[in-house]
C-alpha cells in the first residue's frame, strides 16, 4: 500500500471542501503532527512532529508525503509570531531553525505563513468580534474584529500561581490538573478573556477542545479541520498580508 495513503485520515465526511481558484496545499504544524490536506482532495495526511523536527526537515518530509497532490500555492500555519509573513521567534515545542528559513525556496511555490490559531481562527469566523483559542499541545489564540484578524500570543503571559495560560489550558495543564480542574480553568479563563476583549463570540479550538462537555453561552466548539478552510481562505482574498487578514465574505 502507498505509504502516503496508508497515513490519511479516511473522514470525509469531516474534511472541509475548498472553493478556491487556486489550487492550495494547507500545512497545519502543529506540536505532534503536521496536518496536511490540498484544494479538491478528501483524506488529511499526516507528518509525526516533535521537539525534534526542524523547519528543513519538514519541508521535505511534506513534499514526500503529498508527491502525488497538484497544488500551485501554499498556506503555512505556524506555532509561533508571525509578522509580515515571517516567523519572528522560534516554536516552544519544535526544533530550533524556523525564523531564518526559505519556505518560498524549499517548496519552490508561492508560500504564505501565518500563526497557526490565526490560520484557524480565519476558518472558524461567521461574524462580529471572535475570541480563538487553541486547546492543543500549547495554546493558540487569536482575535477577529468585523473581518479582520489580529494575531494574539496569550500563552506564555502569566496567569496565576506562578504559571502561564499555556500551564494551565495546554495539555501540560489537562495532565498536571486531570479533566475537571483543567476544564474549570478553561471556562475561567475564558470568561476572564472574553470580557477583556468585548467578544461576542468564542470558538474553542484544538485537539482538547473535544475534550470538553457543558460549554458555557456563547461558546462553540471548533475543529482542527477549520486550519485547512482558514488556509483555502488565505489565499481566496487578496487583503491577506502582513498578518492583517479581512476574511472572505466579510463585508
Amino acid at each position: 500500500m502507498n505509504s502516503n495513503k496508508a497515513s490519511s485520515e479516511k473522514n470525509s465526511s469531516m474534511i472541509p471542501s475548498s472553493p478556491t481558484k487556486y489550487r492550495v496545499l494547507a500545512i497545519d504544524i502543529g506540536g505532534t503532527n503536521v496536518k496536511l490536506l490540498a484544494s479538491g482532495q478528501k483524506d488529511m495526511r499526516k507528518v509525526p512532529s516533535g521537539p525534534t523536527l526542524t523547519a528543513r526537515e519538514m519541508a521535505s518530509k511534506v513534499k514526500t508525503t503529498v508527491k502525488d497532490w497538484p497544488y500551485d500555492f501554499i498556506s503555512i500555519g505556524y506555532p509561533g509570531p508571525v509578522v509580515q509573513g515571517r516567523p519572528i521567534s522560534e516554536p516552544f515545542n519544535l526544533a530550533p531553525g524556523w525564523v531564518r528559513f526559505d519556505f518560498r525556496k524549499a517548496f519552490g511555490k508561492p508560500v504564505k505563513v501565518i500563526n497557526d490559531a490565526a490560520m484557524q481562527a480565519i476558518g472558524s469566523y461567521k461574524k462580529g468580534r471572535m475570541l480563538f483559542l487553541g486547546l492543543g499541545t500549547g495554546l493558540g489564540s487569536a482575535m477577529i474584529v468585523d473581518g479582520v484578524l489580529q494575531p494574539m500570543e496569550l500563552a506564555h503571559l502569566p496567569y496565576k500561581k506562578g504559571r502561564t495560560y499555556e500551564d494551565y489550558l495546554g495539555l501540560r495543564g489537562l495532565e498536571r490538573l486531570g479533566h475537571k480542574k483543567w476544564q474549570k480553568n478553561v471556562f475561567e479563563a475564558v470568561a476572564q478573556l472574553r470580557q477583556a476583549v468585548q467578544a461576542d463570540d468564542v470558538v474553542l479550538g484544538g485537539g482538547n477542545a473535544k475534550k470538553l462537555t457543558d460549554l458555557p453561552a456563547g461558546v462553540r466548539l471548533g475543529s482542527n479541520n477549520n486550519a485547512f478552510v482558514g488556509g483555502f481562505r488565505m489565499w481566496q482574498d487578496e487583503t491577506v498580508r502582513h498578518g492583517i487578514v479581512r476574511t472572505a465574505g466579510s463585508k
